[in-house]
């Protein structure tokens, strides 16, 4: 079992609902406690936790050498991590903001996705970090990044929604011998809604495998992160008028488990895919021709989506409103598609 620890870091009692933000810093000091190998990389993550708190207390517990403070630098120590996990260490490398994992792109792409391919063996690496709009906080701190990824084999993406998967998640992340992108909505961080009481026993939940958020008949709604809680809100709207609505919330986006999505649509004849990332190159493109691929004979309507527009996120508070999808967008399409 894991050592108690002290009051001052982000652990739940039992039988206590876990933030969000709580649910990632328990994943990692679990593992961090299991496994010597496992270290942390990042800005500012020993004496000042973090910025968003998740490794408060981790340096007290772990020590400067399995806490690592680094320069800002992302492309430098993520080199500097790609190296240690090929001497057999399993760092977790944290970016502040995930939108500064650019300078960290080069590295990721032509270097620690190829390595297996090349016979430089596995690079057991998890990058994790904060993403998402809604908080007002501009075009270099609200992005999404998972496409910018997506298209580079040899990379798994991860996108939680809710504490117990995003838990789970990492913990196999983090044990997973291929490099992992691993995506924490902000606006979940501390979100009163999206609190939940953990297992109590050292579980995991298996990478490329979709979960069913809600069961419905009419249409199929797929998506993920903090937009399943904007479709599961729609889906209460629609329901008032007897539209029972199917949400898939996808949790792993590469490698994507297109099966679930199929198996939905044969049932509902109907797909919606809804992202917060912006429209062009965005997930929804994907999913839809390979829907239209191996399910074309079931579809009872177009594939529609409902995305972020083509903009990066704006500084205004009521910009920022209209570039994101909202509650409203996901019950007018909804209803386009199952009036169709």
């Amino acid at each position: 079992m894991p050592t108690e620890a002290p009051p001052h870091v982000n652990r739940t009692r039992a039988g206590e609902a876990a933030t969000f933000l709580e649910a990632i810093s328990e994943a990692l000091w679990e593992e961090m406690e299991r496994d010597e190998r496992v270290f942390l990389m990042g800005e500012d993550i020993g004496a000042y936790g973090g910025a968003f708190k998740v490794t408060r207390g981790f340096l007290d517990r772990f020590g400067p050498s399995r806490v690592i403070d680094t320069p800002i630098s992302e492309g430098g120590f993520t080199g500097a991590a790609a190296g240690a996990a090929h001497m057999g260490l399993r760092p977790v490398v944290e970016m502040q903001f995930m939108d500064f994992v650019s300078p960290a792109y080069d590295v990721l792409t032509n270097y620690i996705a190829t390595s297996l391919y090349r016979g430089a063996g596995p690079i057991p690496l998890v990058v994790r970090g904060p993403v998402g709009g809604g908080n007002r906080g501009g075009p270099f701190h609200s992005q999404n990044v998972e496409m910018a990824f997506f298209h580079t084999p040899g990379l798994k993406i991860v996108y939680p929604s809710n504490p117990r998967d995003a838990k789970g998640l990492l913990k196999s992340s983090i044990r997973d011998d291929d490099p992992v992108i691993f995506e924490e909505h902000k606006g979940l961080y501390r979100a009163p809604h999206c609190r939940e009481v953990l297992p109590p026993d050292d579980y995991v939940i298996p990478l490329g495998r979709a979960r069913t958020a809600l069961e419905g008949e009419h249409l199929t709604i797929v998506t993920y992160g903090l937009m399943v809680h904007r479709s599961l809100d729609a889906a209460a709207e629609l329901a008032r008028d007897g539209i029972r609505v199917e949400i898939i919330d996808l949790r792993t986006l590469l490698p994507l488990d297109e099966e679930a999505v199929a198996v939905s649509l044969r049932k509902t004849g109907k797909l919606l895919i809804v992202h917060e990332d912006t429209r062009t190159g965005g997930i929804a493109g994907e999913i839809a021709i390979r829907m239209n691929e191996r399910a074309f004979e079931w579809l009872d309507g177009p594939i529609l989506r409902v995305t972020a527009i083509d903009s990066p996120v704006p500084f205004s508070g009521e910009l920022e409103d209209y570039f994101l999808p909202s509650v409203q967008d996901v019950v007018t399409a909804a209803r386009y598609l199952v009036e169709y």
